[in-house]
């Protein structure tokens, strides 16, 4: 398996219309935003793209209109999580017939499985495809954290290929990348700690701000690969006041509310989850205006 993830990886949202249906126009002006801001990858159906909201339909029709925009451009990254193994491989199977260039399979949320019970579930989705898979560590939402050593067992899975790691533990990323090798990629899953995931030898990230800031983000992985240190911290400072910025509403609904401010119409949270208050929305727009975001 030769496929390494790697850069900045926006972590893609679903824009979706005031009947609530999947915004397509809109799905396809984000993809040429993001790839026109120069991204190594685009990942919808995550969590940022409320996957748990989703049906299975209309994940197909998401996945299949961002293959189809992106036209070979970059990679596309699908989310394929679910709580049961035979979904997971459901939809990893259907992501791969609609030409996706890995998944991402977030662990099984509600239910609390032990990690022999953990490897065995990704063990199985990865069996079950052909493609690369990506493991998704993200406890604050689904109560279980991927400790070192179960990455480094999955590892040892031909097409297991990397990690992306939310848990905001920076000592739990750096073991993931002490303990596996060079050609296994972690990526950081927080916005807030991309610059010292790669000092770590971390690959990259998947990153939710990414949607609005393409361009901050990639400098920062870009200014880092080219040795400029100084810059790629200035970059990651520059953009967390906007990954700080998710107090201001219900995840994940402020990137989709600084995303209807710049122009580019991704409506409001799917129920219960809506918009953001008139106050915090002014917060927003300042931060955007001082990312230079907003005219």
């Amino acid at each position: 398996m030769n496929f390494q993830p790697k850069g900045i990886i926006p972590a893609m949202v679903t824009p979706i219309t005031s009947e609530g249906k999947i915004n397509v126009e809109a799905l396809r002006k984000l993809t040429n935003y993001l790839i026109e801001g120069e991204v190594h990858g685009l990942f919808p159906v995550g969590s940022q793209g409320e996957f748990y909201a989703l049906t299975f339909e209309e994940k197909k029709r998401i996945i299949e209109v961002v293959v189809d925009e992106t036209r070979g451009r970059v990679p596309v990254y699908a989310g394929t999580g679910a709580i049961t193994t035979r979904e997971a491989i459901a939809l990893t199977k259907m992501a791969e017939a609609a030409g996706v260039s890995a998944v991402s399979v977030l662990t099984p949320f509600f239910i609390h499985p032990n990690e022999t019970e953990l490897f065995e579930f990704y063990s199985a989705v990865a069996k079950s495809t052909r493609l690369p898979v990506l493991l998704y560590n993200n406890p604050g939402r689904t109560g279980i954290n991927i400790s070192a050593n179960l990455v480094v067992q999955a590892s040892k899975v031909e097409n297991i290929v990397g990690i992306k790691d939310s848990s905001g533990d920076l000592t739990l990323t750096a073991e993931y990348i002490r303990k596996t090798g060079e050609t296994f990629s972690v990526l950081a899953g927080r916005d807030t700690l991309i610059y010292g995931t790669l000092c770590y030898g971390g690959k990259g990230a998947i990153a939710a701000t990414a949607n609005v800031a393409p361009k901050v983000i990639v400098e920062i992985y870009e200014a880092f690969m080219a040795g400029d240190m100084k810059r790629s911290l200035e970059a990651q400072f520059r953009l967390a006041p906007l990954r700080l910025a998710f107090d201001l509403g219900t995840f994940p609904v402020v990137i989709k509310e600084a995303l209807n401010l710049i122009g580019i119409d991704a409506g409001v949270g799917i129920p219960p989850v809506g918009g953001i208050s008139s106050k915090a929305k002014e917060e927003l727009r300042e931060i955007l205006k001082n990312m230079e975001l907003l005219r």
